[in-house]
């Protein structure tokens, strides 16, 4: 058995973009077992993923060094006989505990200087390998072969069980057909389409039809309600409401999924939901969705991408001005098919 442990990244987006890796590594070693250590919170993530065995904790938060307690898990792990460690943190510190436990082929990107942390270390060329995704899935293969090998879109796969308990736990029924707003994003307010444009969009889909159901963190629950407040009707706030799992398993469900660049929008990716993907001052070249059946909107302005947190002109014209009738001209398809569903 060829047992192989990947020391996962700790956002939302970028743990969906390792699933690719998973699956390289696994037609690649059909005896796979593949252990993911990884935030405990990220469970929900990786257990939907076919070919994870298991997921183990990492404890330390981002900054941590807890050398002592990464050398006690390192020692821990050694009871796993692992033969490979690939590492996709760029840290030093992820690269510490594959080395603890004298994990004998240790890869990943050279990162921090991680020069015998690493045995099988890689240069990274941002230019020739702009996609994260597969920056991740290359480390699946010999360096000489790297080149050649593209990553396939991530993919997460849910239970009907697991499906029907959300909708239960929540209250919820798709007797209308669902569209998903995802309106947070972790990294500032230059990602963030404006409330009042989601809110101006869900009119538009009720209208037609649909229900709204708004998905997010507890951070963006004032956010979820001024859209929901704006809505009127057919439309409800679960920001803050649902665990990760259950967030995963009622996008599943939706007709259509309208985003910020954000970790959800990867999961509604994944499950092969159209996504519809607003884009401010981030670029989709790094992290785009990974869906055939993602469209990404954006003004494409002079001034963006500008990868700033907030927007240093002081306008965000990047986002205030790309406004709900733009996205509804993207998203008439999927409209049409929701009035008929509505029928």
């Amino acid at each position: 058995m060829t047992r192989i442990l990947v020391v996962a990244p700790s956002w939302v987006g970028d743990c969906v973009m390792a699933e690719p890796l998973y699956r390289q590594l696994a037609a690649r070693h059909p005896d796979l077992q593949l252990d993911v250590l990884a935030p405990a919170w990220t469970l929900p993530l990786h257990s939907r993923m076919a070919t994870v065995t298991q997921t183990l904790d990492n404890p330390f938060a981002h900054g941590q060094l807890r050398l002592t307690d990464r050398y006690r898990l390192g020692r821990q792990l050694r009871a796993g006989h692992y033969q490979q460690a690939i590492i996709l943190p760029n840290s030093l510190k992820s690269a510490l505990i594959p080395w603890f436990a004298g994990i004998p082929q240790r890869t990943g990107y050279l990162g921090e200087q991680r020069y015998g942390l690493l045995n099988d270390w890689r240069k990274l060329n941002e230019q020739a390998v702009p996609r994260m995704v597969d920056r991740f899935v290359q480390l699946a293969v010999p360096e000489h072969e790297s080149a050649a090998v593209m990553a396939a879109n991530p993919k997460l796969v849910v239970s009907e069980q697991s499906v029907l308990q959300a909708l239960r736990d929540k209250g919820l029924t798709t007797s209308r057909p669902v569209l998903a707003f995802c309106p947070g994003a972790e990294y500032g307010p230059a990602k963030r389409w404006p409330a009042r444009h989601f809110a101006a969009l869900g009119r538009l889909a009720v209208a037609r039809g649909a229900q709204i159901w708004v998905l997010g963190s507890h951070k963006e629950q004032s956010i979820g309600q001024e859209i929901v407040a704006a809505i009127g009707q057919s439309a409800v706030n679960l920001c803050g409401e649902t665990s990760l799992a259950q967030a995963i398993d009622l996008l599943s469900l939706a007709k259509a999924v309208v985003t910020n660049d954000s970790g959800l929008m990867h999961v509604a990716a994944a499950l092969e939901r159209p996504v519809f993907a607003v884009y401010g001052s981030s670029s989709p070249i790094f992290t785009p969705p990974l869906s055939d059946q993602a469209e990404i909107i954006t003004l494409n302005l002079q001034c963006s991408p500008c990868f700033k947190r907030a927007c240093p002109l002081g306008h965000m014209n990047c986002l205030n001005q790309l406004d709900a009738d733009l996205v509804w001209k993207s998203m008439q398809g999927i409209f049409a098919s929701l009035t008929e569903s509505a029928d």
